[in-house]
């Protein structure tokens, strides 16, 4: 692989075209995040309960004080013996900004349905320190559709990133995250939910990529992440897996 060599003037000039596109790009990402924030708003009414290492709580316990609750929907279903390699891709990228977010009054909670002991010891595999719950004895998971039961997806479709999608391109997990917001009355509101691909900008490494000569060098989307453990060992296969 090797990409036309021109003179520096030339590069200069195919630069400067180039950031104008890219100056355009954040303008239009900078609106993209206003109309974002404009979105409406929904109440939880629903008593969500989650298994936690210290016992039971709540959706409004998750929010730890804070007034705003970002819910990262981790892919290791109630049998998995180790969590989904995108999630963890995605995960490796957390603890560093958790102080930071903290700060922001926001909390980060991941969430999946395998059950709080086997979520522990993949943690604790893994180094990671964000807070992880288990909602394996709720509908949460259900109710912001990422996971799917074998009922649901014997309909032939399945309701996923705000459209019905094909059975055979879904899973019994799904990525994504969902925000929420707790007023000083104690009401909780559901305030943005992405899924698929539509939680790519926290990824850094990929942000680092697609800077990179290769890019990100892949022929399915992220086709090349590994556990961070297991690259030196991992044999080659889906990016979500269990």
């Amino acid at each position: 692989m090797q990409n036309a060599v021109v003179s520096r003037e030339e590069w200069l000039e195919a630069r400067r075209a180039l950031l104008l596109k890219e100056k355009e790009e954040t303008r239009q990402r900078d609106k993209l995040r206003a109309e974002r924030m404009a979105l409406p708003w929904v109440k939880v009414d629903k008593d969500y309960r989650f298994d936690t290492p210290s016992g039971e709580k709540s959706l409004s316990d998750l929010f730890d004080g804070r007034s705003q609750l970002m819910v990262y929907h981790f892919m290791m279903g109630p049998e998995w013996k180790e969590g989904c390699t995108g999630c963890s891709f995605l995960s490796d990228h957390v603890d560093g900004m958790l102080p930071h977010l903290n700060n922001h009054d926001v909390t980060w909670v991941a969430v999946a349905r395998a059950p709080v002991e086997r979520i522990e010891a993949y943690k604790k595999r893994m180094g990671w320190k964000f807070p992880w719950v288990s909602s394996l004895n709720s509908d949460f998971n259900f109710d912001y559709h990422v996971s799917f039961t074998p009922e649901d997806l014997a309909k032939g479709k399945v309701f996923y990133n705000f459209t019905e999608i094909k059975s055979e391109d879904a899973h019994d997990e799904l990525p994504g995250m969902s925000v929420f917001y707790k007023n000083d009355k104690g009401e909780i509101f559901h305030t943005y939910s992405n899924y698929a691909r539509g939680g790519e900008e926290a990824l850094g490494t990929l942000m680092v990529l697609d800077c990179a000569p290769k890019g990100r060098n892949e022929t399915s989307t992220m086709d090349f992440v590994k556990r961070h453990d297991e690259y030196e060992s991992a044999r080659n296969g889906p990016s979500c897996c269990h």
